[in-house]
């Protein structure tokens, strides 16, 4: 294995694509912060710089593992994997694009909160938002897949795991359920989002470290209050039936292995809580 730069072109060919053919390339890259800066540079420009080594390494396929939230591109780090997912599907190579839903590890920062006897978040009821999450190994295979499967060719594949969509609401009742505890909420108003949002803003005028900041809390209301299902347009709504659903994990097989300390919920920069 090989660790380069994909910021730096003439590192990425060099020293990675090491003047070798390839069939196909899958990029998994993604920014850590979802800041404008870290966008650009990683979502946007270093993937195009992968792209420009596939082409010239001779690689037929490229597989993006992009986002689902692209649909309604309010932030910048949306607006970067557009432009790349653009950039890629007239670039003249097969593509297949996969916007999967919400990850497992993105969903389990409360369960220590929780076995610790504290409430479970949840913004506004707990019902604004809906996904159907997608566990790794499940994701992998489905992107693995799309080397092979013609029918994955040349598309964008919004993607999420088995079962009905589930609410924040319902993933705290089931958490509770396992631990054998009555369920117990503590909800954060939406408005009190807007208003960290409003205020940093501000204050990013004067201090550049806030801006960061606002666009880390626009970040965190976009994911309280959009749910990561497929949009359909034509009646303005998120619709759980037109998501497509695969694998066999689910996540509240996960919230039990990690319960059963079988598993470590390892979450990194998914961690929201």
């Amino acid at each position: 294995m090989k660790v380069v730069d994909p910021t730096d072109p003439v590192s990425l060919f060099r020293d990675s694509f090491a003047g070798e053919r390839f069939d196909a390339v899958v990029s998994c890259m993604a920014s850590r912060t979802g800041t404008p800066k870290d966008a650009w540079a990683i979502d946007h420009r270093a993937h195009m710089n992968v792209l420009s080594a596939a082409q010239q390494a001779g690689a037929g396929h490229f597989v993006l593992l992009s986002a689902i939230c692209v649909q309604k591109p309010l932030l910048a780090f949306q607006q970067a994997k557009l432009a790349f997912e653009a950039a890629l599907i007239e670039s003249g190579l097969r593509y297949s694009i996969v916007r999967p839903t919400a990850f497992f590890k993105s969903l389990s920062g409360q369960i220590e909160r929780v076995r610790q006897g504290r409430p479970f978040l949840v913004f506004g009821d707990g019902t604004l938002t809906a996904c159907k999450p997608i566990s790794d190994d499940d994701l992998a295979d489905f992107i693995a897949g799309c080397l092979e499967d013609e029918s994955r060719w040349n598309r964008i594949l919004p993607i999420g795991g088995p079962g009905e969509a589930i609410t924040p609401r319902q993933q705290g009742e089931a958490l509770f359920a396992m631990l054998g505890r009555p369920p117990r909420f503590q909800s954060v108003p939406v408005a009190l989002l807007d208003v960290i949002v409003v205020v940093l803003a501000v204050l990013g005028r004067i201090v550049p470290s806030l801006a960061t900041k606002a666009e880390l809390a626009r970040i965190g209301r976009y994911y309280a209050t959009e749910s990561m299902l497929v949009w359909a347009p034509q009646t303005g709504r998120y619709d759980a039936a037109a998501t497509p659903a695969t694998g066999t994990q689910t996540l509240f097989d996960y919230y039990r292995a990690i319960l059963a300390g079988a598993v470590t919920a390892e979450r990194g920069d998914h961690a929201v809580f």
